[in-house]
């Protein structure tokens, strides 16, 4: 076990293999502004340790991978053009930490896979999912934007077709759907699919370090660079001023359905 960056991300080590555990299961392993930038201060530390050779993501218990950002959260963390261009800074660096850590990374998903917690999927170079999984992207129900750079793995993977089904349409996804649609490295039954990661982290530990560091890298680099202007990149984070994003933060607090104006 090596020292947290994050009460909620400990790290525990098997050999030349990091295992980092999303621990709040009381709240589908959802994460808050800390914890992205704990997952950012991790995966660089893990990224630089020369003695790793993989890296699993998992979500602690089986009821969730992570079910994405803390909503209850947001009234605290978002809702100004200060706040918001933190948070999104922050939250960017969480998710790119995964793509640009040298290492293979593998996601162990169990349960709930949705929003920022597929998106966490996404960047992974693996993902081993259960059958019972639900994967998706929940913006949707929140008049949230999802923002270019966690866009774009998706329609690299599998095309615009799936990314608009998963993005506009709202579709959630059993693991079959989502391995056959390309979202899934491989899946399996549930109760295999902590063994499967870690051997699937074990058959690439046994590879040459420097050769999967560098395929790593050229993979990355070959998919091209985002054509993202600034002014696009930042008003991504424009849902955060628009009525239909705040009462839909009022409905979910209050379980119920938000009422769409579209303003």
């Amino acid at each position: 076990m090596t020292e947290p960056f994050h009460p909620n991300l400990p790290v525990t080590r098997h050999g030349d293999i990091a295992i980092v555990t999303f621990d709040r299961p009381a709240q589908r392993n959802c994460f808050d502004l800390p914890m992205w930038a704990g997952l950012r201060d991790t995966m660089a530390a893990l990224s630089a340790d020369d003695d790793l050779r993989c890296v699993v993501l998992r979500g602690a218990g089986e009821e969730a991978f992570s079910a994405g950002a803390d909503i209850k959260a947001f009234e605290h963390e978002r809702g100004t053009a200060e706040r918001e261009a933190l948070y999104a800074e922050i939250f960017n660096a969480g998710m790119q930490s995964i793509r640009l850590c040298r290492h293979p990374v593998v996601a162990a998903i169990l349960g709930h896979c949705l929003g920022g917690g597929a998106g966490i999927a996404t960047m992974c170079d693996f993902r081993v999912g259960g059958e019972g999984i639900r994967f998706g992207i929940t913006a949707r129900n929140l008049s949230l934007w999802y923002p270019y750079a966690e866009m774009d793995p998706i329609i690299q993977m599998v095309g615009s077709g799936v990314a608009a089904e998963l993005l506009i349409e709202g579709r959630i996804l059993t693991g079959r759907e989502a391995y056959e649609k390309g979202l899934l490295s491989r899946v399996v039954a549930d109760a295999a699919v902590i063994d499967e990661a870690i051997a699937l982290a074990e058959r690439i530990a046994t590879g040459a370090p420097l050769s999967a560091r560098f395929h790593k890298a050229a993979i990355r680099k070959l998919r091209g660079a985002l054509p993202i202007t600034p002014d696009e990149d930042q008003a991504v984070s424009g849902f955060v001023h628009t009525e239909d994003f705040k009462g839909a933060v009022q409905a979910f607090k209050a379980k119920r359905k938000p009422v769409w104006r579209a303003r």
